[in-house]
């Protein structure tokens, strides 16, 4: 009833009579009230004391432990055109099996004898190679001949020199002597031309001195003649030896000017081949794409580019597959201020979505439906989701996870620290202060080894 009338019927009216106030208030009723409070108390008071494992609580996923065992797609490295499929979702494939088969789409690779007939060019290049091989063999014949036949021009036209020079001292000897030939002959014709003055030669011996005299003369222009052309004749002999080592020498450039050029062309098409080459290894390996396997035993989960005849684009997603064997790991985050709580070989209980759990965050051993898992991996960079990536394994000493988790499921995960008072961590999450820092015993054992 409202209080709303100042007519006080509490006072006017003596309600000790009724059954329902005699019950009501019993002083025996506020006993026992007074008891349960007592207890309460008491009880709470030693709850506060109780001793509460600190955590740090995270949400994520399953996972695989290692990169290689995690859901992947098969990508195609050439863009083509499917033709024909020989799975379907759900089915299980060993490494190596055929996905599907593709076909080509770039005009280029249309021919269906492309690698023969890149074998066949490499062929005649080849042939080419051992062609201008040939020809610098010629060549490097004709220089050597060249160069032989030049030794013996030069060693007959220095023979020829020697000669010459010999001729001319020869010559000049004549030429002394002649001299010698035209004084003897002046003196004997002075002498007779005396003698015939006096009276004692005759006029013919005159003449005859004379004659010899002129004769002399005669021989002498001539023997002078004689040296000239033996002089010139050493001259053309030395121009000889320079005509022929120019004439020689050009020959040998000419013919070194045409093997380098073989060289070059010999070269050129030895590039040639190693391209072709490289090309005809490229088509062996492009056949070979047109046949998408799979890259590890596992179970295919999508088809991502259906129907045939649909093309697709080099590295586009063609079909999803899940590997068959792999170790299972959660990937769980944490805040970044309580990344420093968290160390490697830590324990950690987990709690996967989908298996019934009754969990008491702060008594650990009397929670139901956990798992155990350690700390394998932290991550060094913050998430996008603003924490920080945690990776856990199974923990060996702890009961195995089960067998029918799968991968991308939810899990829940609670990182186990201090023991405190339960008083403590009340006034702890009254004022949001982040639990005690906390080091785990692997990393003390790590800072005393050093």
């Amino acid at each position: 009833m409202l209080n709303i009338s100042n007519n006080r019927l509490n006072q006017k009216v003596d309600i000790s009579g009724y059954k329902s106030v005699q019950r009501a208030f019993r002083v025996r009723h506020y006993r026992h009230f007074n008891r349960f409070l007592i207890g309460f108390a008491l009880a709470s008071l030693v709850i506060l004391f109780l001793p509460w494992t600190q955590n740090v609580s995270g949400e994520g996923f399953l996972t695989t432990l290692k990169p290689d065992q995690r859901p992947q797609t098969i990508q195609s490295p050439i863009p083509g055109r499917i033709e024909k499929w020989f799975v379907q979702e759900g089915d299980f494939v060993k490494k190596g099996d055929t996905i599907l088969h593709i076909s080509e789409v770039k005009n280029e690779y249309f021919d269906p004898n492309l690698v023969a007939r890149t074998g066949q060019q490499i062929k005649a290049k080849s042939m080419s190679v051992d062609s201008y091989g040939e020809k610098v063999k010629a060549l490097n014949n004709q220089i050597s001949a060249l160069k032989n036949e030049r030794s013996l021009k030069l060693e007959q036209a220095a023979n020829k020199l020697i000669q010459a020079r010999l001729k001319v001292k020869s010559d000049s000897i004549d030429l002394e002597a002649a001299r010698t030939n035209i004084t003897i002959a002046q003196r004997q014709y002075d002498r007779t031309s005396q003698l015939q003055e006096e009276g004692l030669k005759a006029v013919t011996d005159v003449e005859e001195k004379r004659l010899k005299l002129q004769e002399t003369q005669a021989k002498l222009i001539s023997q002078e003649n004689k040296l000239l052309a033996s002089k010139n004749e050493v001259i053309n002999a030395q121009v000889e030896i320079n005509r022929v080592r120019a004439e020689y020498v050009d020959k040998i450039s000419k013919s070194q000017s045409d093997m380098y050029t073989a060289q070059s062309n010999r070269f050129d098409a030895e590039a040639q081949v190693t391209k072709l080459e490289n090309e005809f290894t490229n088509y062996e390996i492009r056949n070979d794409l047109y046949y998408i396997l799979a890259p590890q035993n596992g179970f295919i989960n999508r088809a991502l580019r259906a129907g045939v005849g649909e093309t697709f684009k080099e590295g586009e997603r063609l079909v999803g597959i899940m590997p068959s064997d792999y170790e299972m790991a959660v990937e769980t985050f944490v805040k970044p201020i309580d990344l420093p709580l968290i160390h490697t070989g830590e324990k950690v209980r987990i709690q996967f979505d989908g298996w019934p759990a009754i969990i008491f965050s702060g008594w650990p051993n009397i929670s139901y439906g956990t798992y155990g898992g350690k700390v394998v991996a932290i991550e060094t960079f913050i998430s996008e989701n603003g924490k920080y990536r945690i990776l856990l394994a199974p923990d060996l000493d702890d009961q195995p996870w089960p067998s029918d988790i799968r991968v991308g499921s939810g899990a829940n995960t609670i990182a186990l620290l201090e023991d405190v008072p339960i008083w403590f961590e009340l006034w702890r999450q009254l004022n949001g202060f982040p639990p005690n820092y906390y080091q785990g015993k692997n990393t003390i054992s790590k800072v005393e080894k050093k």
